[in-house]
Order: C-alpha cells, then structure tokens, then sequence
C-alpha cells in the first residue's frame, strides 16, 4: 500500500470519527483537559496549580479551574469474515480488500495515540480483539484476519445484526466504527447499525466484485451460494436470465445504499477491481 496515499487518508478518516486533534474528544466527567467545566472554590486537596488567579482576586476566596477531559478515539472495526467474502474474480479476492481496509484504517487510528479494537463475524462465532494501542493493535488485527474467512455453507443469517449489537453494548464511550462487509445475505442489521449511528461514528465499507453484478454467457453453470451451501445449474447464454440477475442485483445493492442514506452513515463502495485504496481517499476526500 503506498504510504503517500495512507497518509493523504488520515484527515478525511480523523474528520468522520469526530475530531482531527484526540482533545477534540470529550470524555464523561471531569478531569484532566483544556476545556473548561467550571471554576469553583478551593478545597483541601484540591491542585494548587489549577488555581485560577482571576476568579480568586475577584471574589477574594481561593477558586480553582476544573476541566473537561480529554479522551483517545477508539476506533472498531468490525470486519465480514463469512464465507462469500472469499469470492473474487478480479486482481483479489473480496476479504483481501477487507484486510487491506481493516490495516489502513488501524494504522490511521494508532497514529493518533488513538485504540483499535477488532470483531469479526460470519465464520460461526464472533471473535473479539479488545482495544488496543499502537504496534500491538496492528498486530492483533493482522493476525486474526490472517486467519481467513469460514468454510462454505456454514454462514449465519443474522451475524451482522448480532455483530453491530455486541458492539453496541460494550463501547460505552462514543468511538469510531467501521464496518466492513459485501451486505449479502443479511437484511435485518438497519436497526443495528441505526442505533450505532445515534452514539458513534459510523463508515459502512462494502465489497464488490464485478462479476456479481453481471452473468457472463459461458453456457451451463453449476453454482453454489457460499452463505448456505446450496447448488443450482443455470443456462447462462439464455439472456432473459441475464438481464433478470443484472436487475436483481442492481435492487439489492440500491437497497443497501438506501438504506444507509436514510441512517445518514457514510458509505464506501470498494472493488476488488482496480485500486481500492484509490476508490476509498475518493469516497472520504
């Protein structure tokens, strides 16, 4: 990945997750910061050098600043790993893109003393990386994607959904969360990720290949659907069939996209044709 190109990301990426400076972040309470929470009388006890020298020549009594504090950005990502993301018939496969975004963003995110926590889906249970930071961070995400994506057959139907509610519970803070995934064969994570969106930043990142769009005519196929296991032998030179599939696909990704512009997330469309990281500097300038 050219290291230009990730650089020329990281404002567009610090700008959706709600701030380009970690003190532009609140954290509950108070604390340690640069905003101000309110200025109070002196107690015992109390930081002598918080004492504010204007406060206390006014009213004569001893009057001490306290702030707001600062808090680092956590960033999730929250990463496809079920068995249709192992499908590409370009330059990669679709969870390669995944990765690579899943890397790039993690890398953006450490940079800025910021944590990077990972969870995965769809490959039979969720597996989860705690936040974390710096190089640690990046190694953990790395190696867990390393792993792959699930076998065939074996998908869960309602595994984003139960991805996005998880994530849900245990961010308590407002945080940055990037889901990346093909959205196929899920159709009930719009309350989810809804509900996400009222708390966090949220960037959708979904992966295409260009084959899914259009039914090439190369005479009888077998095929299966990697999310359930099942066959099916079509005709692919008979051309009502082709342009029923083009259509059939060009309603299901509209939905998508519908659906995430009504919830007002962002959203990334990224190919494994051509120069995803390009596409995804495009998407967020």
């Amino acid at each position: 990945m050219p290291n230009a190109l990730v650089e020329a990301l990281d404002l567009p990426v610090a700008h959706r997750a709600a701030g380009q400076l970690p003190g532009d972040r609140r954290a509950a309470g108070v604390g340690a910061g640069t905003e101000l929470a309110q200025l109070r009388a002196y107690q015992v006890g109390d930081d002598v050098r918080q004492i504010d020298a204007a406060a206390t020549a006014r009213t004569g009594i001893p009057h001490v600043r306290v702030h707001v504090p600062e808090r680092t950005l956590t960033t999730w990502l929250v990463v496809d790993v079920s068995p249709s993301m192992a499908f590409g018939t370009a330059e990669r496969l679709k969870s390669d893109v995944a990765e690579g975004v899943a890397q790039v963003i993690g890398r953006l995110a450490v940079r800025r003393a910021g944590r990077v926590a990972l969870l995965t889906f769809g490959s039979g249970r969720m597996r989860l990386i705690p936040p974390r930071g710096s190089r640690p961070a990046l190694i953990g995400v790395r190696r867990t994607l390393a792993e792959g994506v699930g076998p065939d057959g074996q998908s869960e139907p309602h595994a984003l959904s139960h991805a996005l509610g998880r994530i849900g519970r245990i961010a308590v803070q407002p945080g940055f969360v990037v889901v990346i995934s093909d959205f196929r064969g899920q159709h009930d994570w719009t309350t989810a990720i809804g509900a996400l969106r009222m708390r966090h930043s949220v960037l959708a990142v979904e992966v295409r290949d260009p084959r899914e769009g259009q039914l090439p005519a190369v005479g009888r196929l077998a095929l299966i659907d990697p999310e359930t296991g099942e066959r099916i032998e079509i005709d692919s030179n008979h051309a009502p069939l082709r342009r029923r599939f083009a259509e059939a696909e060009r309603r299901d990704r509209e939905q998508v996209a519908s659906e995430l512009r009504r919830l007002r997330v962002d959203h990334a469309v990224l190919s494994t044709d051509g120069d995803w990281l390009f596409d995804l500097g495009r998407t967020l300038r």
